[in-house]
């Protein structure tokens, strides 16, 4: 508790534009070395000073105290579409609870984060060909198989230790990586088409993999091509993992196929890998398949789930297995209460039950 304490009092004052010496002032210390000492855990609060930091930095106690928070944390990036700032900040703040809570109960259960963390050996000046290799390289070594899009939700969180949440995200929001120290995490949109919601996973991953060395922006336009180079490198990993090229191999040649021809091979291929007829032909473009004035000479609206909602297409429960597993044992195990867990997840005692269900994860009480 000391150290978070500290972390979050130091969180606070850099929001609030305040020095060090600032806040000894603030809160009747003598020097700025006492805060410091404070902000990494080597000094602890007393409750009286705890208060006046409540007081002097107009904050609630719970931001000091409560587990189930990321403040000064968690870095995230968003891939979304328009979203305003205020907006994106505000769900931000409630997705940051799923996975803080996740982090605290975890540990507490016997399911710790990985001791070590995958890296791709990419940065910046790599080519978009570096990419897509290591894209290639990514589903031969976790044989994900010749439909990656299948199991590569389920590889990432059982090989990689990456907590995965499919959620209701707010209008506008895709998805997010979400780094802390000691854990990183995924959101995806559940209501995307699947063939964008299996795009931006595998964008995010991409991310999660490479973020030392190329620290993503903490929000970016939501589309299949362009953006910074960093954007254009993570597209390329996403379709190569997506679509490896062994994948295509069956479907033969592409170029010599009328427009009618072609529009029906790629949204036929696309529905067999579970990706957008679009990241299809800019894939077939990067593996010479295609030529770019082919690819761009498409109509859009004939494109499988370019632009469109798909019909009678199954949604991904809430949230993901290992998540509601570490969830149950906790409320098993007295960590946390059933009621705490209904309003972290915002849902009703009996939803939370519901949830279990879905999972056919057992409940830990009677719900």
């Amino acid at each position: 508790m000391t150290a978070q304490i500290g972390s979050r009092i130091k969180a606070l004052r850099e929001e609030r534009n305040l020095s060090q010496e600032s806040l000894a002032r603030l809160l009747g210390f003598k020097d700025r070395q006492t805060v410091s000492a404070i902000e990494t855990g080597i000094r602890r609060v007393t409750a009286e000073e705890l208060l006046l930091a409540v007081e002097q930095l107009d904050a609630p106690l719970e931001y000091f105290t409560d587990p189930f928070l990321l403040a000064g944390e968690g870095r995230f990036s968003w891939r979304q579409s328009g979203v305003e700032a205020g907006r994106l900040a505000e769900y931000e703040r409630g997705a940051g609870r799923w996975i803080a809570a996740f982090r605290v109960l975890a540990s507490q259960v016997g399911r710790d984060a990985p001791l070590l963390r995958r890296a791709l050996s990419l940065n910046r000046n790599s080519r978009f060909e570096d990419a897509m290799r290591a894209g290639e390289r990514f589903v031969s070594e976790l044989a994900l198989g010749t439909v990656p899009a299948l199991h590569l939700a389920e590889v990432m969180e059982r090989e990689l230790g990456i907590l995965v949440l499919m959620v209701d995200a707010s209008e506008g929001i895709s998805g997010a990586a979400c780094r802390l120290p000691e854990l990183d995490a995924i959101l995806i949109a559940r209501r995307e088409v699947p063939g964008r919601r299996h795009f931006d996973l595998a964008h995010e991953l991409f991310h999660i993999l490479t973020w030392d060395a190329m620290p993503p922006d903490h929000a970016e336009e939501a589309r299949d091509t362009g953006g910074n180079r960093v954007e254009q490198l993570a597209n390329n990993f996403a379709a190569a993992v997506l679509i490896p090229a062994h994948s295509l191999a069956p479907f033969g040649n592409w170029s010599d196929l009328a427009e009618e021809d072609l529009i029906q091979r790629l949204n036929s291929v696309a529905d067999e890998l579970r990706v957008t007829s679009s990241a299809l032909r800019w894939r077939l473009v990067a593996l010479g398949e295609l030529t770019a004035a082919a690819a761009r000479s498409l109509p859009e609206p004939a494109l499988r789930n370019n632009g469109h909602e798909a019909v009678n297409t199954p949604v991904p429960a809430l949230f993901s297995k290992p998540f509601v597993e570490v969830l149950a044992l906790a409320i098993d195990q007295g960590s946390v209460s059933v009621r705490r867990v209904a309003a972290l997840l915002d849902m009703t005692v009996e939803e939370v039950g519901e949830l279990f269900r879905m999972y056919e994860v057992e409940s830990p009480v009677e719900l």
